[in-house]
Parts: C-alpha cells; structure tokens; sequence
C-alpha cells in the first residue's frame, strides 16, 4: 500500500504573529550556559545535544519537532511517501544560507551525500544509511530513494541540517566546522573555544526575525559556578542543575525551574565485543542486578529519573515494550550468575564516565562503582572531560565498562537499535546475527503496527541479554532568569527562537 503524507505547514506565517512582528522586537541578549563547548560548528559531523543546542540556532533541517514532539515541516513543504523504496520531498522556495546562497534540491542532496559518504566518517551515517540515492528531480522538488522501505525517514530528517553546497564544496568541511552558514533563524558571530560561542539575529530569516537580538553560548564546567551566574544574573538558562539545587532556584529571588521528561536513557555501556568477563550473558545480568537503580534516582537524582524497563528505549518511543520490568536490586542472585561463570569471587574492570555532561553523571558512575563492587567487582572509574570522552566514543578507545546517555528525539526505537545493536555501526558494542536480521526486519517494515510487535520480541532479547546496565530515563533541569520566558523539550534541545524577554527587560 502507498501511503502519502502531506503535513500542515509548520508554525505561522511571518506576516502573522511571528517573532518578527511580535510587540518586543528583536533586541537584547540572553546567555545560556553549557557544561561543556560544542565540538564541531558542522552540523552533519556529531551526534551530541550540546553542539546541536548551537547548531539549531544557525541551520535549518526538512522537518523539525515541535515544543510537544510533533512532527513539522521546516525547509520541507510537503512530503510524500511514493512507493516503499521512495520519498518525496517539495522544498521552500525563497529560503537563503546567511552568506545569500539559495536553499534548493542541490542543498540537500549535497548534505545527505556528505553524510553518506563513508570518507567522510559522520557519525550520523547509521541514521540514514538506508537511502541509496539522492535524486534531483527538479530545483525545489528531491526524492530520497532507499535500498529497503524505510518507514522512520522522515523522522531521520529533523537532526540532518541542510549546509550550502556552493560554500561547502569551495571552503570544506574543515572551514564550515569553525564557521558555519546556514539558514537558521541565527547567524555566526564568534567562536572562542572553551569559552564562549555568540550569534546574531537573522534579520531575513523565512520564518520572523527573531524576538532576541544577540545569543551567547557559554561553556561553565561547573554546576556551583553555572548555578551562581544565573542567581547573579550573568546567564538566563542553565543546563543540568543538580536536584537538591532546584528547590533554591525555584524559591529564589529572580530564577526558577524548567523541568521535562527527557527522550534520554542513561545507561552503562558494555564492550562485549573483546575477550573478558563481560562476554558472558550471566556476568553482564549479575551487573545489572548488582546496581541499585531505585537508589541512585531517589538519592542521587531525587526522584528526577525513571528507572529503564530493562530495554534501551522509553515509553515516548515507538517500539518500547510494556511487559518489561526493570532489573530488580539482588545482590546475592548477581553473586550466583558471578559464580557460575566461573567469578566466585568477583573480578576487576574498568570504567569510564564524563562529567558534567549528564544529570549528576559523576555521581552517579560513583554510585555504580560502589554497588559494584558490593558484589565483589572491583572498579577502576575514570572520570573525563566530555571533550576527552567523545573522543574516545568516536575513537572506540572506550573501556569495558562507560557511563553515557542517548537521547533518541526521532522518538522511534530505530534510532537507538540500530547505532547500538547493528553490527558493524559506530556505537556498536554487541553483535549477534539473530539480532541484526531482526533490526534489519524491523527498521524495513513500513506497517507501524507490524514494527511495534517486532521490536517488542527485539526488546525481550535485550533485556535477557542485558548489554547495558540499564539505568533511568533523564528528568532534564533547567534554571532560567526571570527576565525570559523559556520552557524545557522532551528532545533537550534550547531553541532560542522560542524564548522571548520579558517586556520590562
């Protein structure tokens, strides 16, 4: 069966109440402060939220998300799914890169080519490794032909922001890393690494100038000197605060919380791919029942987390299975499974961990460790700098064990399995052909109700196999100056286009 979509233009026109005719104007400044910097101003070569929170501010993508999580058009106007092997895009006209370069049909096959060019080692490849060609069709219309039906394409569309070709191909990869071009609703002012990242108002951008004139992106590693400066009014949004901190931010004297369920399962990664104890099933299963999760989230987090349902997905995506229970705390049967493959008296592993990167990352790496080692396996943690730890992820220089969270804002399961679980992917650090052939199943199928029961059965093998120490779904904590009016996204990204100061500021 051809299915078509043809979704409802996204958000209003300029002409109508948006930012640009919005009574405050475009004027003023806000700060939001960071943990850690961006690490790339290319938008096709990452895959963290620190470095997308900048980069939505300076590019655009075909579709975007909505504050709900509902699926929009961006530099898309429509789309349709022609057969189950082509999808069919019809672009904005009128749309320009901030340098004056036109946004068409060679702007999008150039971006995806890019993606898709193994040369290029992105990280995003996995995402869309599907689609076989890129086609022209015309200067405003492209079709996404694919090697198997691909149902969640469109939603891959959201996180791949489109680059100039012309700028691009002349100045590379390298120059649009330290100084982008896109057509986003911001351009690029500075970048001071380390430091700070500053944006300017696009005063032509398609969708309304933007209410604030001036954005900085400030990198504050820690959370005591992030929380002072938004209390001092030097920052207006602030990541990660702490739990026990929140309540001081609430009732404080110009700030308060923005809180949201996050698309993010924070997990402990096993490299079960070189020899070690963690090749065993019943070694990794006793990890997981040796680790307290309900602990780490009620003292750790405060309550601000959901314990993983023993699968690497969260009830907001598609695929998540309802029958899975999380991995209770047993400690004496985590000893039992240790003992029967062969560590009757435990054994000793490494881990990695960033800070200030997650919600009480370090904390909660430290706690990890301890309820490890009450079941007699003795940690080495080693706690990073999150620039230091990404390259280390995108190396595959991780240890055995390493503490990270995946935050899947396509809010399909695809986009977790297959980066984590397919063999031969960059993230990949489990490999079973039984598993591959049903991801491949699932991630081809286009009836929805069909992949919901497929990844229910891919779910019940994860969770037996238990390749991650399955921690909690992110409750995600911002502070913010009350000279803004600002709301947290369940797909953690700070879209400054929809901030706007107050009118007394």
């Amino acid at each position: 069966m051809i299915v078509i979509l043809i979704v409802a233009a996204c958000g209003p026109a300029p002409s109508e109440s948006s930012p640009a005719s919005a009574e405050l104007g475009s004027e003023g400044e806000i700060v939001i402060a960071q943990g850690v910097d961006a690490t790339t101003l290319d938008p096709n070569m990452h895959a963290e939220t620190p470095t997308s929170n900048v980069n939505v501010q300076i590019y655009d993508s075909l579709l975007m998300r909505d504050a709900e999580g509902e699926l929009q058009l961006s530099l898309a106007e429509s789309y349709e799914n022609i057969d189950d092997h082509t999808w069919e895009f019809r672009l904005r006209r009128g749309v320009t890169f901030h340098n004056g370069e036109r946004f068409d049909a060679k702007s999008v096959k150039f971006t995806l080519d890019r993606i898709l060019d193994p040369d290029n080692q992105s990280p995003q490849y996995s995402h869309i490794s599907a689609i076989s060609e890129v086609e022209i069709v015309d200067d405003y219309t492209i079709r996404m032909h694919t090697r198997d039906p691909f149902p969640t394409l469109p939603s891959q569309m959201v996180a791949r922001q489109m680059v100039p070709a012309g700028y691009t191909g002349e100045h590379g990869g390298e120059h649009l890393a330290r100084n982008p071009i896109g057509t986003g609703p911001y351009r690029f002012v500075s970048w001071t690494p380390d430091e700070e990242i500053r944006l300017r108002a696009n005063e032509e951008y398609w969708r309304g100038m933007p209410t604030i004139r001036d954005v900085v992106f400030r990198v504050v590693p820690e959370t005591s000197t992030r929380i002072a400066e938004l209390q001092t009014g030097s920052v207006d949004i602030i990541v990660n605060v702490p739990p026990h901190q929140a309540e001081t931010l609430e009732a404080g004297e110009g700030t308060a919380i923005s809180r949201a369920p996050s698309s993010r399962a924070i997990f402990v990664g096993m490299v079960t791919t070189e020899p070690g104890p963690l090749t065993d099933r019943r070694v990794r299963q006793a990890l997981n029942y040796g680790v307290d999760v309900d602990s780490i989230i009620e003292n750790v987090l405060m309550g601000n987390g959901v314990p993983l349902a023993g699968q690497p997905v969260v009830d907001m995506h598609h695929g998540f299975s309802g029958s899975l229970d999380p991995y209770p705390h047993d400690p004496s049967r985590a000893r039992e499974l240790l003992a029967d493959a062969g560590h009757p008296g435990g054994f000793s592993i490494a881990m990695d961990s960033p800070s200030g990167r997650y919600l009480m990352d370090r904390e909660t790496a430290q706690a990890v460790a301890g309820q490890l080692e009450a079941i007699d396996v003795e940690v080495a943690l080693n706690v990073q700098e999150w620039g230091v730890y990404v390259d280390k992820i995108m190396s595959r220089q991780l240890t055995e064990l390493f503490l990270i969270g995946w935050g899947n804002a396509t809010f399909d399961a695809d986009a977790t399995m297959y980066p984590w679980f397919r063999s031969g992917q960059q993230f990949c650090y489990f490999e079973d052909d039984a598993l591959d052939a049903a991801l491949d199943l699932a991630r081809e199928t286009m009836d929805m109700d069909v992949r919901q029961d497929r990844y229910i059965e891919i779910m019940q093998l994860l969770h037996e196999e238990a390749p991650w120490i399955f921690l909690h779904q992110q409750m995600d904590i911002y502070g913010i100056s009350d000279r803004i009016e600002w709301n947290a996204r369940p797909d953690e990204l700070i879209h400054a286009y929809e901030a706007r100061l107050r009118a007394d500021d």
